[in-house]
């Protein structure tokens, strides 16, 4: 299926690994020339390499840390034009409430949160300006949940999810879209880590991890191709009409 993206220019932050890399890939197939960025600048430009061998677009990156304000103004200027920005970086570790201090709530939040919406509003104007784009916010399916083991994210990611319904109701004016995937467990390194966490918590044994997996829809976490996927459909025109929107991919998990 064509998607008609050809040509189109994507901005993927967290893009040197796991879904990031992998909504890459999956939009470099597409015809997309990409600007990635993620704070590792080997990985970033490793993944750029391979990318462009590949699949022959052109790649950018800008090695960053979007928890810091100042850096997204410089992303916006570097990446040059943009039709759509794959917000994904961004990584709020597990714990209850009194096991998640303050500094690292907020250094969490100043990442993913922070880090989506001040991209956002750095980007925002230009895209309206240009004729309109397409703004994907990589989320995840705790903030529907709300796992009390995980109270930083199901917090933050909530919040996104109303910036998202929020921004993306107000879009259509300026010839915008704004939309948002909640993955559940994807297989990455991340999720492996969290599940250890779980494990640990639980069973008393982080070695146990792998037993959350079989008792997984499909007995498996998602692949971060299928995350990648579902970003490329939402940012095409064959979903045009679509904006507001969050879409959960969990396999069904509840």
């Amino acid at each position: 299926m064509d998607l008609g993206l050809r040509g189109r220019r994507a901005l993927i932050t967290g893009g040197s690994r796991g879904i990031g890399r992998a909504t890459a890939e999956v939009l470099a197939a597409e015809g997309c020339d990409l600007h990635l960025v993620a704070r590792d600048a080997a990985a970033l430009e490793a993944a750029a390499t391979a990318i462009r061998a590949r699949y022959q677009v052109a790649v950018t990156v800008t090695p960053a840390d979007l928890s810091r304000e100042p850096e997204a103004r410089r992303i916006a200027e570097a990446a040059g034009p943009v039709d759509i920005l794959v917000n994904n970086a961004g990584a709020i570790p597990p714990g209850t409430l009194q096991a998640v201090d303050d500094a690292t709530w907020r250094g969490a939040w100043d990442l993913k949160v922070f880090g989506f919406i001040t991209l956002t509003r750095a980007l925002y104007p230009a895209m309206a300006a240009r004729g309109g784009g397409v703004v994907v916010n990589v989320i995840g399916a705790a903030g529907e949940r709300f796992p009390p083991g995980y109270i930083a994210g199901a917090t933050g990611n909530a919040a996104l999810m109303a910036f998202t319904r929020a921004l993306g109701k107000a879009a259509p004016k300026d010839g915008m879209r704004v939309v948002g995937i909640n993955p559940g467990p994807v297989a990455t390194e991340r999720q492996e880590m969290l599940a250890r966490h779980r494990a640990q918590t639980e069973l008393g044994d982080a070695e146990r991890w792998r037993e959350f997996q079989a008792a997984m829809p499909f007995g498996r976490a998602a692949k971060p191709e299928e995350i990648g996927q579902a970003v490329a459909f939402l940012a095409s025109p064959c979903s045009g009409y679509t904006t507001g929107t969050i879409l959960t991919i969990d396999g069904g998990g509840g």
